[in-house]
């Protein structure tokens, strides 16, 4: 059930898993609701058979047509014809939470993430990544870092991620870990993207990788230095505190929406429900 134009849900983690659904249930719908094909994507995790399952049986739960979960533990695996195949099959792919740097290791550059990332643009399957399966979403990466200080380079470690949605940074679990001084920190090394920091249990649901809808019960920030005035990040040492000038800052909740390539918040007319 092609999509007509590209879906991604990046959700900050620890979405309901158990009550309502709601974000887990957006993405079921998106990817074809009973005739869903979905692959779900583990290897992030240290207990990639765990979580797969407990992922399987919501979505079969919910009348999911055929599940697979992709244990997938070496590069090697990544280059097998079968997990490929049945990706060509797929209407949605569900990468879960862990460590994003070990899903990138396992993952990127190798010919099923290519073939994922090709039918995402084709808008043939429906994406969604939890925790770190959010924070792969951009072409910067945080790999990790600190909180609860002020802005600083040592505040943040940044690497390369899988690039779906290449204009955007991606912090999760957002307020929830007191990470606003870390995205800041991330942006104001990387001035030309724009900053996403994503609540538990919330996601900014991408349609087109130019505009996002907010689902759940937090909040998501999104942070445009595209009239920053300065900073002082080049000239200072890494713990320094940072200067930023002129951010722009919005705190989204449910149903608001964003434009990134115009860097506005959608007015009320232009929402849709999800």
């Amino acid at each position: 059930m092609p999509q007509s134009k590209p879906t991604i849900l990046v959700i900050g983690g620890a979405e309901d898993k158990v009550h309502g659904r709601e974000i887990l249930h957006t993405f079921f719908t998106r990817s074809g609701a009973t005739e869903a094909r979905i692959a779900i994507i583990p290897s992030a995790s240290r207990e990639p058979v765990a979580i797969g399952e407990r992922y399987r049986r919501i979505f079969e739960e919910m009348g999911a047509k055929a599940i697979q979960v992709l244990d997938i533990r070496e590069r090697s695996q990544g280059e097998d014809p079968i997990w490929q195949s049945y990706i060509e099959g797929c209407t949605g792919v569900f990468m879960t939470g862990g460590d994003q740097l070990r899903l990138c290791a396992l993952l990127a550059d190798t010919p099923l993430m290519e073939k994922i990332q090709l039918q995402v643009q084709l808008g043939e399957i429906t994406l969604a990544g939890t925790s770190a399966g959010a924070a792969v979403m951009g072409h910067h990466m945080i790999a990790g870092g600190g909180s609860g200080e002020s802005p600083n380079r040592s505040l943040v470690d940044m690497t390369t991620g899988l690039g779906f949605i290449p204009q955007i940074i991606v912090d999760q679990h957002f307020n929830n870990r007191n990470r606003v001084a870390r995205l800041m920190s991330a942006i104001a090394s990387h001035p030309d993207r724009i900053g996403i920091g994503i609540d538990e249990d919330t996601c900014a649901m991408f349609e087109a990788n130019t505009t996002f809808q907010v689902i759940g019960k937090g909040t998501v920030m999104a942070i445009d230095p595209g009239e920053m005035s300065y900073t002082n990040e080049p000239h200072v040492g890494a713990t320094d505190p940072l200067s930023l000038f002129n951010l722009r800052v919005h705190v989204l909740t449910h149903g608001d929406r964003y434009d990134l390539e115009r860097g506005a918040i959608l007015p009320p007319e232009e929402r849709v429900a999800v």
